[in-house]
């Protein structure tokens, strides 16, 4: 694998550290003080657990960089045990709660997900960045306080629950964005 070293690390590459840990660097510094050795100050965060970790390293410090392949896969079903995805080539991929539970909030049976891939091995799965989903409960609004912007809790089909203003309904079909797990839209 090709290697770099801490002085030449930028944002958003991703190598190796700790000896297996995937990290990308979120934000870097390179300090050059009066006195002293210069050193390279860097916030990273691990790709398959998502802590950020900041920690200061020698500018010749070498890392190997990480070669992350990602692949726009379909979720099919889960069977209780393992969530099942496919790719393009018709290959399923088995993946179980913990790695999948983050885009279970928002990714429904024949949607199109983003899956990450590190040595061949899955580790991440992201839904889109917007996706449309059914409000399945709702308290109905109560008059004269759609006025304000006032918003009451709904759960949509997958199960999440989010915060919506007044004016959605049970049966509403709404745009979320599931960076953040927001509400954009009613469609």
């Amino acid at each position: 694998m090709a290697q770099v070293m801490a002085g030449d690390l930028r944002k958003g590459v991703t190598f190796l550290y700790d000896g297996n840990k995937i990290m990308t660097v979120v934000d870097f510094l390179h300090v050059k003080p009066g006195k002293g050795a210069a050193f390279v100050r860097m916030k990273m965060k691990n790709v398959v657990t998502g802590a950020v970790l900041e920690q200061t390293f020698n500018p010749t410090e070498k890392f190997e960089l990480a070669h992350i392949e990602t692949k726009t896969m379909e979720y099919l079903y889960n069977d209780g045990e393992f969530y099942y995805f496919m790719d393009d080539e018709y290959n399923q991929i088995p993946l179980n709660h913990s790695q999948v539970e983050d885009a279970l909030n928002f990714v429904k049976e024949n949607m199109q997900v983003t899956m990450k891939f590190f040595q061949g091995q899955p580790f991440s799965v992201e839904p889109p960045n917007f996706v449309e989903l059914l409000i399945t409960i709702c308290e109905p609004a109560v008059a004269g306080n759609t006025a304000t912007n006032a918003t009451k809790p709904a759960t949509v089909e997958t199960g999440y629950e989010l915060q919506v203003p007044m004016f959605v309904n049970e049966g509403d079909t709404i745009r979320i964005d599931t960076r953040t797990g927001e509400y954009m839209s009613r469609v």
